[in-house]
C-alpha cells in the first residue's frame, strides 16, 4: 500500500493496516528511524510483576479492550506466504 505525506507532515495509516495492527484513535505510538527506514511502534504499558505461590507472574497493566487482538497463526501464515 501507498500514501502520502500532506503539507502539515502528517500521513494517513490506511483503515486495513490500522485495523490489522489493534490502532485506533488515541493509540500511543513511538517513532524510530534507523538505516532501514522508519518504524512505528505500539506505546505498551509494561506488565506488573505479581508473586503467585513462590513464583512472580506477569500481568498486563492494560485494560482488556485496550490490548488488541492478535491472531498469531494467521500473521504466522501470511508471513509464511510472504516468500515463495
Amino acid at each position: 500500500m501507498k500514501t502520502t505525506i500532506d503539507k502539515a507532515g502528517r500521513v494517513v495509516i490506511p483503515a486495513a493496516i490500522r485495523g490489522q495492527a489493534g490502532l485506533s484513535a488515541g493509540t500511543e505510538l513511538e517513532i524510530t528511524t534507523d538505516e532501514l527506514g522508519i518504524r512505528l511502534e505500539r506505546v505498551a504499558s509494561p506488565p506488573r510483576l505479581v508473586k503467585v505461590g513462590r513464583r512472580l507472574v506477569a500481568r498486563p497493566t492494560a485494560a482488556p479492550h485496550d490490548r488488541p487482538s492478535i491472531d498469531i497463526a494467521a500473521l504466522i501464515e501470511e508471513e509464511r506466504n510472504r516468500w515463495p
